[in-house]
């Protein structure tokens, strides 16, 4: 990819915004960014930018913002079909930053995406893909939250890139394709962007519709969306299920994790033996092992690293024990589905939840919620809607607490509250901006709660 002396605009000045810009600097084009944010709003310091001759331009964009430009990158936060994109694309080419980082790749690329799971199974992909190449070669990016393409220049050739993909990302993509794509499940989320189901699913297919017969698609079998999408690759199809036995593919026998392939069974390890936990980290482990063993990787060296995988930090992650009980931070569930999943692997719970509403559906939610919580405990903007959800779908009302906007409040609570063997489980079914910057910040602070109830 050339861009010497070439103009380039890059919108967006989050963290993938940046990277590209530097990146393509760095290749010789003259760069430019765009934020629609004051300076106060942006998070990262641009004189980091503008030290590197990169020109800033803040407000609103208008189609004069992008005259004399000649390739526009957008960072993920920026929806591809706003009314400027749409008018200077007529004219411009519009690329998202991961379309960047793939035409840049030198080594293949194996993408992970879906609504839920993400970013646990990518991370522990990365570790079975360090059982086939050096440490320094294996790249982990994209929606994880380091740029990807940062990791592909990282890697170049002879190494393996592990790429975490969200439908945002896949909006502006033109050309990208994974060598092995993997897609999780497809549930609603981010309805406010994309509209509808198959706009959504549609954004997801992109990291394989460009798939040729040396590629593969690795599928879960028991979500009906995913299952139906081995028709659109041309590459081959392996699909992975924690409910069915499969004549090729991974699943779950009795507690044994297997691959069946060509006819010869792979036993990899039973599910006690993870140190993640859950039917859907199951799942996750399946699909990850699904990935790695069509790359080439042997069984006993992605057994051995599947069973020393550690929980990804805010995935369902143990972060204390108190007076018998243990506290769980799942904040990255910012959705009702990723908190099923979560709800699901604890018999008994005092579950906190609550924050900025995505007004998604929660019958199956609390159909959950009645089976394993024994104390409800909502938090945010979204209290309100979620006790009346509660009430509507037979939660008692004796068992709801709220706690107004404080997380320190909820979790005295729940100390108040909870009796071995329950847990107490922060998975909110929701984003965090109402209460923090992002679901991290909303994770750490939990964490920190949490170990000065260790220290009284």
């Amino acid at each position: 990819m050339d861009l010497m002396n070439k103009q380039v605009m890059v919108v967006g000045a989050g963290v993938s915004g940046f990277a590209a810009a530097k990146l393509a600097k760095e290749m010789g084009a003259k760069v430019t960014l765009s934020d629609a944010k004051s300076a106060d709003k942006i998070k990262y310091d641009l004189n980091e930018l503008t030290d590197l001759g990169i020109e800033v331009i803040l407000g609103p964009q208008t189609e004069a913002t992008f005259k004399n430009v000649d390739l526009i990158i957008i960072s993920p936060a920026v929806p591809r079909h706003i009314p400027v994109l749409e008018a200077v694309g007529k004219k411009i080419p519009v690329i998202s930053e991961v379309e960047f980082a793939y035409r840049l790749a030198q080594s293949p690329i194996y993408a992970i995406t879906g609504t839920n799971g993400k970013t646990t199974t990518t991370m522990l992909l990365g570790d079975l893909m360090r059982t086939m190449y050096p440490e320094e070669k294996v790249g982990v990016g994209g929606n994880i939250g380091t740029p990807l393409c940062e990791e592909v220049v990282r890697v170049g050739k002879g190494g393996a890139i592990v790429a975490e993909i969200s439908s945002y990302q896949m909006e502006a993509a033109k050309e990208f394709k994974a060598h092995i794509a993997a897609v999780l499940n497809i549930t609603p989320d981010h309805m406010a962007r994309h509209k509808t189901m198959d706009v959504y699913a549609h954004e997801k297919s992109k990291v394989f519709l460009r798939q040729t017969a040396d590629d593969f698609l690795v599928l879960n079998y028991d979500d009906p969306r995913t299952r139906a999408m081995s028709s659109l690759t041309k590459g081959g199809v392996f699909f992975f299920s924690s409910s069915h036995e499969l004549k090729e593919g991974a699943f779950l026998q009795g507690e044994d994790l297997i691959i069946r392939w060509n006819g010869i069974t792979h036993r990899i390890c039973k599910a006690e033996e993870m140190q993640i936990k859950g039917k859907h980290n199951i799942e996750n482990a399946l699909a990850a092992l699904g990935v790695a063993f069509l790359a080439g990787g042997d069984c006993q060296a992605l057994s051995a690293a599947l069973k020393a995988f550690q929980p990804v930090e805010h995935r369902i992650e143990p972060c204390g024990t108190v007076n018998g009980v243990t506290y769980y931070n799942d904040s990255k569930a910012t959705n009702p589905e990723a908190s099923n999943k979560a709800i699901a692997t604890f018999p008994h719970s005092i579950l906190i939840a609550g924050g900025d509403d995505k007004g998604t559906s929660l019958e199956e939610f609390y159909s959950l919620v009645k089976k394993h919580v024994d104390k409800l405990i909502l938090v945010g903007d979204a209290a309100a809607r979620f006790k009346a959800e509660a009430l509507r779908f037979g939660y008692p009302e004796a068992n709801i607490l709220e706690a107004g906007y404080s997380m320190e409040k909820a979790v005295k609570m729940a100390a108040e509250l909870a009796e071995a063997p329950q847990v107490v489980l922060l998975s909110p079914a929701c984003a965090s901006f109402d209460m923090y910057e992002g679901y991290e910040a909303r994770g750490r602070d939990f964490k920190r709660l949490v170990a000065e109830l260790g220290k009284a």
